[in-house]
Order: C-alpha cells, then structure tokens, then sequence
C-alpha cells in the first residue's frame, strides 16, 4: 500500500506531501484559486509524476542495453478541459532529451516502451488524454 500524508502549511491552499520515507513535495494553489503559488499545483505534480516515472523506465531500458547515456531531460506539456469540474487532460505531451551516445533506434524504442506500456502514471492518464511523445538525441 502507498501511504501519502498532506499538511496544511498557512491558512489558505499552502501543503506539504510526506511519503513514508520522510520525502516532501510542496503543493499551493493559484493565486486565481486562493493559493499563493508557493508550490506545484496537483495538476503539475501528475505531469511530474509521468515525467518522473518515465525516466525510471528509460534509463533502466538503456542500461540493460549498455548505452552510453549521460543524462535525460523531460518536458511535458499538458492541455486540459476548458469550462468543467473537474478539468481532467485531454492532451499530454512528453519531449525526451537523451544527452550521451545512445543509438537512435534503442532510444525511441525505450520511450515508446515506457509511455506505451510501463509507465503507470502515462497509462492513468491516457484514459482521459492522448498521450504522445517525441525524443531528441543530442550526442555529447
């Protein structure tokens, strides 16, 4: 079982996320909503979460692989219903940054397995959303 504890920091929207291992990740709402955007917003964590989770995946896929990855950045983007409650996603985007010596062939095929069939988080988000994704390999 995942365990998550949340705490209200200040009297309107500010909290703070602690796991069972004592991590933290703080939260706000907008300005718009009360907040005082002083942390992510819950919707930001869940695209943090596919990014986060994504790179779990595609690193250990190229490791077992022995490419020469030296680092891995993500930029997701997301698009969500206008004028309802809840406002789920209907579109997320994830840009793959592969920066090392990693063939080309290899580093799609990572990608497509994580967004496609590994990653939770991607696979919760696509019963709302299309989820897509792109990579750029940059040798260094």
């Amino acid at each position: 079982m995942i365990k998550v504890e949340l705490n209200r920091l200040d009297s309107d929207l500010k909290m703070e996320a602690t796991d069972s291992l004592g991590n933290k990740v703080v939260m706000d709402g907008s300005s718009a909503d009360g907040g005082h955007d002083k942390g992510f917003r819950p919707m930001q964590i869940l695209l943090a979460a596919m990014g986060g989770c994504s790179v779990i995946d595609v690193v250990s896929i190229l490791k077992k692989q022995h490419e020469e990855l030296k680092d891995i950045k993500i930029t997701i983007t997301g698009e969500r219903e206008k004028g309802k409650v809840p406002s789920l996603f209907t579109e997320v985007h994830a840009h793959f940054k592969l920066f090392g010596k990693v063939d080309p062939d290899k580093a799609k095929r990572a990608v497509a397995l994580s967004v496609g069939k590994y990653c939770s988080v991607a696979k919760t988000l696509e019963k709302t959303a299309t989820v897509t994704y792109s990579v750029e390999i940059i040798n260094e």
